[in-house]
């Protein structure tokens, strides 16, 4: 059982996951939760990548969850680009299909998953692939809503084995997303906009499901702290 203020290492983290998979039936299927601009996709990798030294093969992939965005002409048409980033503004049920396919097929059969491209602000069909991994790791902000909060995701939460949530303190989620999406091409006005009337609506939202993880992380350095 975790211990609650104890430091843990990616190499630890890994270990950990690599010991629930051991001896499971089918593909083994983590998912990292969180706020926007937590650090997912980064604990994500870096637990796939020490999973896979360790193993000294490809153990490990990561499907994120950001390739289910609808893609900005949708959006468009629909008046909600603005909102992007919104539960509603992902394909909650092809995600859960692709899930679901990902979780029923046998390893060494490929099922494709899409990425998202940050250059092109646009979901890429069959970005990654998976194969003969028999662990995987989906990480995303609403793998834990309800559907009191938003239709379509409760679905997700039977999918996974194991559920890790990766809580960040809002200044510093706020500060993040900022650069972020200046990066992206916004103006700082703009930016700060946008994580002021969406994003930081969004972690509050998923804020409120940290409870529902087994596990709750938060950066502390170069390892993370069990909280």
């Amino acid at each position: 059982m975790a211990r609650i203020g104890v430091e843990t290492t990616l190499s630890e983290l890994a270990a950990r996951l690599r010991r629930r998979a051991d001896g499971h039936s089918g593909r083994f299927i983590l998912g990292i939760a969180g706020p926007p601009g937590a650090g997912k996709s980064t604990l994500a990798r870096g637990v796939r990548d020490e999973l896979n030294a360790a193993a000294g093969a490809e153990l490990a992939e990561v499907a994120p969850m950001d390739g289910f965005h609808l893609s900005n002409a949708r959006l468009r048409a629909a008046g909600d680009l603005a909102r992007k980033g919104e539960p509603d503004t992902f394909d909650a049920a092809a995600y859960v299909a692709t899930l679901r396919a990902l979780r029923d097929t046998p390893p060494g059969r490929p099922v494709p998953w899409p990425t998202y491209s940050r250059e092109l602000h646009e979901p890429v069909p069959g970005g990654v692939v998976f194969e003969a991994h028999p662990i995987i790791i989906t990480e995303g902000n609403y793998l834990l809503l309800a559907d009191d909060a938003a239709p379509g995701w409760s679905a997700v939460r039977p999918l996974l084995d194991e559920t890790w949530y990766l809580d960040v303190p809002r200044p510093v989620i706020e500060q993040r997303l900022v650069r972020r999406h200046i990066r992206g091409g916004r103006s700082p006005e703009d930016a700060k906009t946008k994580v002021a009337q969406s994003d930081l609506l969004n972690a509050r939202l998923v804020e409120a499901t940290r409870a529902r993880a087994d596990l709750v992380l938060r950066k502390s350095g170069r390892n993370y702290k069990i909280v």
